[in-house]
């Protein structure tokens, strides 16, 4: 079978962090979200080929990354836009990209910003097992937080009904942005767009195929962040570190106290502060700042701040009383 990584959103909610590199190159410890995908596409025999797909913009920041990591799975894929206004949407970006390569094998579709806790390898089992199309469910545990998904209707481990975000949830198991589908199924794809159906989220195709022949639900329990959020993000590295901190070897600390769940990432210079739940990206200096909640992005100056739930773009400087 073969595989597809989603990476070709412009993250604008996590602007300025995001304003220009992929989310999915956000640390996540020694890692970056995608590459602990990757990592695991690469160990699996049965996937074949990883196309990367992308939009103009991050082409040739995947083709420095992807060059730089060793591995040799991936391929990159590149949509034909610029800006968020022009996407395809994710479904009808997938049509093209099975026309544009020629997929006509089984499909991992995984998205490149999911941090996920369970093995994709296991995921993989459960589709070949079933032999029908599969998504991966998790409960979200709020019926508010289920607004924003694809809800899942289950009779064992068959979906029998399908909502992409309901108004009124009655239930908190989503779909999560992974599913595996039967080469036979691709061809629904164009089939669906003709009919004129959404062509954006994924769950709006999943609920018209649900329709039409069995689904499956690999239903997992453990840890999964959807990062398109700056909350979603600090979660996802708190969870990580789990109470502890990173600090880069070459930063430098002093006369500051750092407290749990903080990155503190390479030449990054931390004077007279404190730091807490937060990520200071490289070569960022702090002197006199209280920093809480926030993402410090690199080469940024701050002094004399008190900041929570702040995003500091790159190449920023702000000096308070001085």
């Amino acid at each position: 079978m073969d595989a597809v990584v989603l990476a070709g959103g412009y993250a604008t909610r996590l602007w300025p962090i995001t304003k220009n590199r992929p989310k999915m190159f956000l640390p996540i410890g020694d890692a970056t979200v995608i590459d602990q995908i990757f990592a695991e596409l690469e160990g699996d025999d049965r996937i074949d080929d990883v196309y990367v797909s992308t939009n103009e913009r991050f082409a040739d920041d995947f083709r420095e990354h992807l060059a730089d990591s060793g591995f040799e799975k991936p391929t990159l894929s590149i949509e034909d836009t610029e800006e968020e206004d022009e996407k395809f949407g994710v479904v009808g970006a997938l049509a093209q990209l099975v026309d544009r390569e020629g997929v006509d094998d089984d499909l991992l579709v995984i998205a490149g910003d999911n941090l996920i806790s369970f093995d994709v390898a296991e995921f993989v089992d459960f589709f070949q097992e079933k032999g029908e199309p599969t998504l991966a469910a998790y409960d979200v545990g709020s019926k508010e937080r289920a607004k924003s998904y694809g809800l899942v209707e289950l009779e064992g481990d068959r979906v029998v009904d399908f909502q992409e975000k309901p108004e009124d949830p009655n239930s908190t198991l989503v779909s999560i942005a992974c599913y595996a589908f039967t080469a036979d199924t691709l061809g629904a794809l164009e089939e669906y767009l003709e009919s004129g159906n959404n062509p954006d989220e994924p769950g709006w195709f999943v609920q018209w195929l649900q329709d039409r022949q069995p689904v499956y639900a690999f239903a997992f329990d453990e840890a999964w962040f959807d990062i398109g959020t700056p909350e979603s993000y600090l979660d996802a590295v708190a969870w990580h570190l789990n109470g502890d901190n990173r600090i880069a070897p070459d930063a430098t600390i002093e006369d500051s106290t750092v407290g749990e769940n903080v990155h503190v990432m390479s030449g990054a210079e931390i004077v007279d502060s404190h730091v807490d739940s937060s990520i200071i990206f490289s070569d960022a200096t702090l002197h006199g700042t209280d920093v809480r909640n926030s993402i410090i992005d690199r080469d940024t100056d701050l002094h004399n701040l008190d900041l929570a739930g702040a995003l500091i773009g790159a190449h920023t400087e702000i000096r308070n009383g001085e």
